[in-house]
């Protein structure tokens, strides 16, 4: 994950809303229990986290439907053929995003399988013609430049490509814009890097980088390609608007996943679970065809590379532990140990979260002082690395081959099991084994069955260290990394100790013990259930595994809660991205939306026909991006005759800026006809995002002209009393996926405006709101509760 090169940039915070700032911190002293970022003190100030390498301005994306008078006149001329082609053209994308996915995933699983192969492969040789200090030279060697390569794309060219990608896609898919994310270069960069840094040997894995690759295809497609180069295709005119793309990033999402684990129902739940706010029926659908389409792409590439076409590929590449041949029973004991493995998994996984917290807030402040520095932290984790994997296996005693294992026992220095090492002939090595093998071997190796007595307590002993070690300090430096692969082979290894432990009280298999204390340790720290058991279910292929499976997973999750947050939610929390949880604090029920309202500076309000210089006064005055439309002396249709103030809408500030823009003005005050909208604009021009009221000319002349706001306003936009209590708005506000939510008065009286204020995602947050209202943290109910 990476990190900022500045903590706050405090010229550009004390330029929004005109508010001073407190004084910017020394990093020198930043304290490992401070989050990454300043918290905003007020329910005004302005919403800054960490993307990438830098400190971005965030604001929210707008999956609201703006219902103006443009969108209803293209709605309702929208022929059928028009209907038809929006529905052809969203099964297309799903389609294309399932198969670049696939095709992706299938390349990189390639390039690492040869790569890390045919590197293992030179240094056994070297290990058996007993030349040691060379086999280690260019073992480092090897690494150092793989790491090297991965560091310098992702730390000069694509800084947002580090790390999983996984927080900043949930964060996007709750209606956070996070800038830079989907881009060609990070695209490019996430690949080339993945496929260096696991091929380095390092302990990170290529899943969590899967799913920001698919990610990324479904946002280029989406907006027809790369920011400089994209399709004019009038078609790609329907997907202009954020809430297609998120449904797409929600298709790539789930590819990405399907493409790691080879399990097209686990893709589809875990977006559903982990990464998505918003669900219906009809996504369900595109992302469960985009999985199955990546499915098929990687069982035709793995029918074709059976035949030797692929180099060292070949059971490699893709984690699968195929187990339905394998008779699972289990009786009322077995209850026992799988128990205990779920309390150990939660208890692991919640430490796992608070070390690693940690070891990120000292990494920012290494990564803070540049770009060289970023490098050299990686560096520094390849050799380190590098010594390890290759020294601790001369630690681990020389084990005599068992006629009854499967395979050539010693290997014959490929991929697989039993590692001669330094071993004579007729023994291998358990830790080599282990250790010295691509990651996905690694996997295969641990969970095999009818091993019972493959591995050593000191060999699994020192790799659950090794690989906790490792873990805690791979994941943060600057290169493309996953946290699947380490926890999977963490909980592996704990799994097959508890097995040792548990020796002749349980039947079951020391192979199966690794894929529960695998799926144990994954929801400890992930906090994942049911996407996580259709994984291992589609993984072994075996549904006797499924209630324990289940069991453990319920456990380690529950567990997990008491102590901590998930990992994916800690990183949110560090970079200060603006995630709205799905559940609101117990004490939100003690506070309304009006009193929220109270401690927000007055809301800006416009007529429905304004004046110019009070749009450019707003504008340059605010940073508010959408402004209530309120009309005074408006007859209404049923009644008394007189003039009622009526709030038409909410206008967007990107819309406003469209106006000034185009110079849409006019000489007087009054309303606008519907064919003089629609000369000077489209519903796609009001689809466009971007721009500064700096970049906009308006002469003296134009200031005293005129704009009707009535065709631009979005009239239904979502309102609620001011007697709302907060629990119910933030509710609210998530699963509707709003950017703005007008508060109206309780009651209704002359002069009373229609509007009382306008609540905002950074309004919502729990930690904004006690930063003002202190005493509710100190309530009875304010105790966090279940």
């Amino acid at each position: 994950m990476e990190e900022p090169t500045r903590l706050v940039v405090e010229a550009t915070i004390n330029n929004m809303d005109g508010q001073q700032n407190e004084e910017e911190r020394d990093p020198e002293s930043n304290s490992l229990h401070q989050p990454l970022l300043k918290r905003n003190r007020t329910l005004s100030s302005s919403p800054f986290a960490l993307v990438g390498a830098k400190v971005s301005h965030i604001e929210s994306l707008d999956y609201e439907i703006n219902e103006n008078d443009l969108f209803k006149h293209d709605w309702r001329r929208r022929s059928r053929v028009q209907v038809l082609q929006y529905v052809f053209l969203k099964w297309t994308l799903a389609f294309l995003v399932g198969l670049l996915t696939g095709v992706t995933a299938t390349l990189i699983n390639l390039a690492i399988e040869n790569i890390a192969g045919y590197k293992l492969r030179a240094v056994v040789n070297y290990i058996e013609d007993r030349r040691y200090l060379v086999g280690f030279a260019y073992f480092a060697g090897a690494n150092f430049v793989l790491t090297l390569i991965a560091a310098l794309l992702c730390v000069c060219f694509a800084p947002t490509a580090a790390g999983p990608g996984i927080p900043e896609i949930k964060a996007y898919l709750n209606g956070v814009d996070t800038p830079n994310m989907y881009g060609a270069t990070t695209l490019f960069v996430k690949i080339i890097g993945s496929i260096a840094a696991v091929s380095a040997s390092l302990d990170l894995g290529k899943e969590g980088p899967l799913v920001h690759i698919g990610a990324c295809f479904a946002s280029l497609l989406g907006q027809g390609g790369p920011d400089n180069y994209r399709l004019k295709w009038r078609w790609l005119r329907y997907f202009n608007n954020d809430r297609d793309r998120r449904d797409l990033i929600t298709c790539g999402s789930s590819s990405g996943v399907c493409a790691a684990f080879r399990s097209p129902v686990g893709g589809v739940l875990f977006a559903l679970e982990e990464v998505a706010t918003w669900w219906r029926s009809a996504l369900l659908w595109r992302t469960f065809f985009s999985t199955a389409v990546v499915v098929v792409i990687l069982r035709a590439f793995i029918e074709y590379c059976k035949s030797g076409n692929c180099g060292l590929f070949g059971r490699g590449g893709l984690i699968m532990f195929d187990v339905s041949g394998v008779s699972v029973s289990y009786h009322a004991v077995d209850i026992i140990p799988v128990v205990v493995i779920g309390i150990i998994g939660g208890l692991l996984g919640s430490l796992y979260n608070h070390v690693l917290h940690k070891v990120l807030r000292l990494y920012n402040l290494i990564n803070e002082k540049g770009k060289l520095h970023k490098v050299l932290l990686a560096l520094s984790v390849s050799l380190f690395t590098s010594i390890c994997m290759y020294g601790l296996p001369f630690l681990a005693k020389c084990k005599p081959c068992d006629s009854s294992l499967p395979g050539s026992c010693p290997g014959t220095g490929g991929t697989g099991n039993f590692k001669q090492f330094n071993c004579p002939d007729g023994y291998y090595n358990d830790l080599a084994t282990l250790l010295l093998t691509t990651n996905d071997d690694a996997v295969r190796n641990i969970f095999s069955i009818n091993t019972p007595g493959e591995f050593q307590v000191t060999s699994l002993i020192i790799y659950f260290i090794l690989y906790c070690i490792l873990g805690l300090i791979t994941f943060g430096i600057a290169v493309p990394s996953g946290l699947f692969l380490p926890i999977i082979l963490m909980g592996s290894a704990y799994g097959r100790l508890l097995a040792i432990a548990m020796g002749s009280y349980t039947k079951i298999d020391p192979g199966l013990y690794a894929v529960l204390g695998a799926a144990s340790l994954m929801a400890g720290s992930m906090r994942m259930t049911v996407s996580l058991c259709v994984i291992f279910l589609e993984l072994t292929n075996n549904l006797l595994l499924l209630p324990i499976t289940m069991l453990v997973l319920l456990i380690a999750k529950s567990v997990g809660d008491c102590f901590n947050l998930s990992i994916y939610e800690i990183i949110l929390e560090l970079k200060g991205l603006p995630f709205l949880d799905a559940n609101p604090e117990p004490w939100m029920r003690n506070i309304t939306a009006g009193e929220l309202a109270d401690v927000k500076p007055p809301v800006v309000t416009l007529c429905g026909v304004e004046k110019v210089g009070r749009i450019v006064e707003v504008l340059k005055n605010t940073t508010y991006n959408g402004f209530p439309v309120v009309d005074e002396g408006v007859v209404p249709p049923v009644g008394l005759p007189v003039g009622a103030t009526e709030l038409h809408g909410l206008v967007l500030r990107t819309h406003l800026l469209l106006v000034l823009k185009k110079k849409w003005f006019l000489n007087e005050r009054r309303r606008t006809e519907e064919w003089e909208v629609r000369e000077k604009f489209t519903w796609i021009d009001l689809a466009e995002r971007g721009g500064k009221i700096e970049d906009v000319l308006v002469t003296k002349d134009e200031m005293e002209m005129y704009v009707d706001l009535h065709p631009l306003t979005n009239t239904t936009p979502y309102t609620v009393v001011e007697s709302l209590s907060v629990a119910k708005a933030m509710v609210l506000f998530r699963q509707v996926g709003l950017r703005h939510m007008l508060i109206v008065p309780k009651y209704q009286a002359a002069g009373v405006s229609p509007v009382v204020g306008i609540l905002t995602r950074q309004d919502l947050r729990a930690h904004n709101i006690l930063s003002v209202f202190p005493h509710l943290a100190k309530s009875k109910s304010g105790k966090k509760g279940n």
